[in-house]
């Protein structure tokens, strides 16, 4: 058996396969909001409601959902492309200029989404370079809109 490929043809084969986008969002430090983007969402369990979300070790994001008893996430619609990159960058404030709302669960929820998941966080594994997060569904909301898509290193929308 092989050993395994490398980083940069990983990133290539896993590239082929189209994600939405995600933020996701919980309290920080003295309660302020954090967030980063995603595209390593996924349903996991209808019964209970789960999903799980992959986290970096090397984002600032870890420290915050490593603690985090609840977290949300925000589906992005296809108009936003500049929330994902802000989100996904070194940026210190990443909530400047944009717009959410604390829901009646206390997480923060973005503007403009095609839906919120709110989650109490239920498990928390340890993967590679990466936490895998799990979290039980409590709420959240759909809208109209279409969702923006991630792949081959790049945004898109459905036509």
């Amino acid at each position: 058996m092989s050993s395994g490929v490398d980083s940069a043809q990983f990133r290539e084969l896993c590239g082929r396969f189209v994600t939405g986008v995600v933020v996701v969002t919980a309290s920080g430090g003295e309660g302020s909001p954090a967030g980063m983007t995603a595209n390593s969402f996924a349903s996991v369990s209808l019964d209970p409601p789960l999903i799980s979300i992959n986290i970096d070790r090397a984002t600032d994001f870890h420290a915050v959902i490593t603690k985090a008893a609840a977290f949300a996430i925000s589906v992005l619609s296809s108009d936003q492309e500049a929330v994902s990159r802000r989100f996904a960058s070194t940026e210190p404030d990443k909530f400047a200029g944009v717009g959410y709302h604390t829901t009646d669960h206390g997480l923060i929820v973005l503007n403009g989404v095609i839906a919120s998941i709110e989650c109490e966080t239920v498990h928390r594994f340890d993967a590679g370079d990466h936490t895998i997060v799990v979290g039980r569904v409590i709420g959240g909301e759909v809208h109209a809109g279409r969702p923006l898509l991630y792949v081959r290193g790049g945004y898109g929308a459905l036509a």
